[in-house]
């Protein structure tokens, strides 16, 4: 068995050990593999695999009507995914995707600006991945980025994310008007599980990638993000755009209710809506879903 290095020097280990809340630790070590930590989470441990593998595979047949269909009509589809780090977003965005044709259903995930980018209108660099006739696209992060992430790690001053507060409306209310499929999911996870998935991902050597600098230093910073959060929601949550809030801890119920969120969203041809099921407003819905949870972080601390 070889020893490999954790990343960040075991950085997340060593919250877990000398920082992390009481409560968040001591949930963590008492927990069996199927419980699910969050308080208040309206299931006590995850969806067992026979039910998950029966809905998705209707789902994956609905998914493929549905891009037949964008593909027939010329539809354009964007799906917005944001959430907390090790909310499930590449988990989830993989699962809509599988059997469809990858020429016509993309994942955008950009990285930081570059110096000429950051010189440019802050929306730009995202204009320039929206889909076209016939593509669905999967942004993995977007230009939500500056409501939460820049602002919580100081990469945007005041007066930019105020800036963008006052466009982001207009901005999504355009490429409606335009005729674009705009769909919005936030994914959120509790804090012991979140903390329980990044100690996963620094112990398995496969899984090391998907850390980064921001996941070590935001473990600090729960409460920022909560407050970035839920004022981004309240001010970008719109008739024209609204906010479809998934609670992801059980990562098998967040996929299945993400993707019928979305395929309840559009008449696509052949929709069958015994195999499409009904979305479980449990687990997905709208912002007072994320403001029941937010009282969460108050017990997780």
């Amino acid at each position: 068995m070889f020893d490999h290095p954790k990343p960040f020097d075991g950085a997340i280990s060593t919250f877990f050990e000398t920082a992390a809340p009481d409560a968040v630790r001591n949930a963590i070590r008492r927990a069996d593999k199927d419980d699910v930590l969050a308080e208040g989470y309206p299931y006590s441990e995850r969806m067992p695999n026979k039910p998950y593998k029966k809905c998705m595979d209707a789902l994956q047949i609905e998914l493929v009507k549905l891009q037949a269909w964008t593909r027939e009509t010329g539809a354009r589809v964007a799906v917005v995914f944001e959430g907390r780090d090790a909310a499930g977003k590449g988990g989830t965005i993989k699962r809509f995707r599988e059997n469809l044709n990858p020429r016509a259903a993309r994942v955008v995930a950009l990285p930081k600006p570059t110096e000429v980018e950051a010189t440019q209108w802050y929306f730009q660099r995202y204009i320039d991945h929206l889909p076209a006739g016939g593509e669905i696209v999967f942004y993995d992060r977007s230009w939500y980025n500056r409501g939460v992430v820049e602002h919580v790690f100081d990469f945007c001053t005041p007066n930019q994310r105020k800036h963008f507060f006052t466009q982001v409306p207009d901005f999504e209310k355009m490429l409606v008007d335009e005729g674009i499929i705009l769909i919005k999911l936030w994914l959120n996870v509790g804090r012991a599980e979140q903390l329980r998935r990044f100690l996963s991902r620094e112990s398995d050597p496969l899984k090391h990638w998907k850390l980064s600098w921001i996941d070590v230093e935001g473990l600090n910073r729960w409460d920022a993000y909560s407050a970035a959060i839920g004022e981004t929601l309240e001010r970008t949550h719109t008739d024209t755009a609204p906010w479809t809030i998934v609670r992801s801890d059980d990562k098998r119920r967040a996929r299945i209710n993400a993707i019928r969120s979305v395929l309840s969203r559009i008449d696509y041809t052949g929709k069958d809506p015994k195999a499409l099921g009904q979305v479980d407003p449990l687990i997905a819905g709208g912002p007072e879903l994320w403001t029941a949870q937010g009282l969460e972080r108050a017990q997780d601390v």
